[in-house]
């Protein structure tokens, strides 16, 4: 199926490496065109570089308000167009209630949850009929996860914005919809599994619980990613859509 990306133009932020990374690969493997991100400039161009002639990298932090502007103009700039993003945050830190500070809550707010209200707010505003905001959420969206207090309280919040968002730009022919990954082998999942005393353990007791038994590659993310992004995927909006080999058991 050509799922019609060829010459589209996308921001994928936080596309450095992990779920981020997968998404901008699978997009340019169809032939789009991408600006990918990161907090480093080094990091951000050796991303792009990985990704051939249709990437170019642009170091960015989500929490600056000046970032929303520079990536669209980034895109129009080096590909001619801008046609959707996608909004990848990195995960706030783990931590109980008791564990984590009012610092590191301001912090991933700023980053987490304003940034990518921003990085929406302006892609709205520049978007024409077609265009599409995407954001990479978790599934703690409908089950919070034990020692992420921070991300269980934020990720929420987000659907809650996505799905608002849906609606209001609907009559503009404007889609937006949120992904929700569980245990993908990603640095960050194998970060937290680290955590455990036993982190082979926690691993397979994790993976006892996911239907297919296993946890998700990061390329079998990416290609969802970019199907939702695609004009393959025009009459999809307002979802938020579990990638999860069956982790979550509601419908």
């Amino acid at each position: 199926m050509d799922l019609g990306l060829k010459d589209r133009v996308y921001i994928v932020t936080g596309a450095t490496r992990g779920l981020g990374n997968a998404a901008a690969r699978e997009l340019v493997a169809d032939g789009a065109k991408v600006v990918v991100t990161g907090r480093e400039e080094k990091a951000a161009a050796e991303a792009a570089a990985g990704l051939g002639p249709n990437a170019v990298g642009v170091a960015a932090d989500n929490s600056d308000a000046a970032t929303p502007a520079r990536l669209i103009a980034a895109a129009r700039e080096h590909f001619g167009g801008f046609d959707g993003i996608l909004i990848s945050v990195g995960g706030p830190p783990p931590g109980l209630l008791a564990d984590n500070t009012d610092e590191q809550w301001t912090a991933a707010f700023e980053s987490v949850f304003l940034g990518a209200v921003r990085l929406a707010r302006a892609a709205a505003a520049e978007l024409a009929e077609g265009g599409v905001i995407g954001f990479v959420l978790s599934g703690s969206v409908h089950e919070p996860i034990p020692g992420l207090t921070i991300s269980n309280g934020l990720r929420p919040g987000l659907a809650g914005f996505a799905k608002s968002l849906s609606v209001e730009l609907g009559p503009r022919g404007i889609r937006v919809l949120g992904l929700l990954p569980s245990r993908i082998d990603t640095d960050r999942v194998r970060e937290l599994d680290s955590l455990a005393a036993d982190p082979a353990a926690a691993r397979t007791a994790q993976e006892s619980r996911i239907p297919l038994g296993r946890y998700g590659a990061p390329e079998e993310f990416g290609r969802v990613a970019a199907f939702l992004l695609s004009p393959a995927a025009s009459y999809l909006t307002g979802l938020m859509l579990p990638v999860d080999g069956g982790y979550r058991h509601g419908f």
